[in-house]
């Protein structure tokens, strides 16, 4: 794979991992779900989540996160990776499906019918939220004195 579509594998996953699991499930109910093998049924552990003061710091271990993970074969040998945060075994499964399903030729369609509505919410939703903090904004200046 080239950095190009590695970074967009990353995004497309991070994209879908982060999705709510309710409306995942409602877009991905009009595609037919191909058949496939598990490589790695869903199951939950725990991660530890690294930080770094000012986002250059040394890093330090914040906590810990449960996760939820599982890798699928499709009949066609694509193979898909699910990570999402929680409990949700059945949003990881649908994450891992939605990563092997864009390396078959029904990519394109999959793109509009899940990944495109998925990343509108996602802008709109940030967007809000900028709007939101943009509400609170103080600005502060100086007035400055006629005086040397």
């Amino acid at each position: 794979m080239t950095e190009k579509t590695d970074t967009a594998r990353q995004a497309r996953m991070g994209l879908v991992a982060k999705a709510p699991p309710a409306r995942l499930a409602a877009l991905m109910a009009g595609v037919e779900a191909p058949g496939f093998d598990w490589l790695r049924a869903p199951e939950v552990g725990g991660v530890m989540v690294r930080g770094r003061m000012g986002g250059t710091g040394a890093p330090f271990n914040l906590g810990e996160m449960t996760v939820t993970r599982c890798a699928l074969r499709l009949a066609t040998g694509e193979v898909g990776h699910g990570y999402v945060q929680g409990r949700d075994k059945a949003h990881a499964e649908r994450a891992a499906l939605v990563d092997a399903l864009m390396q078959t030729d029904r990519a394109e369609a999959l793109r509009a019918l899940v990944l495109d509505p998925l990343a509108k919410a996602a802008m709109s939703e940030k967007a809000t939220r900028a709007a939101k903090a943009a509400a609170t904004k103080v600005d502060f200046f100086t007035m400055v004195r006629g005086e040397d």
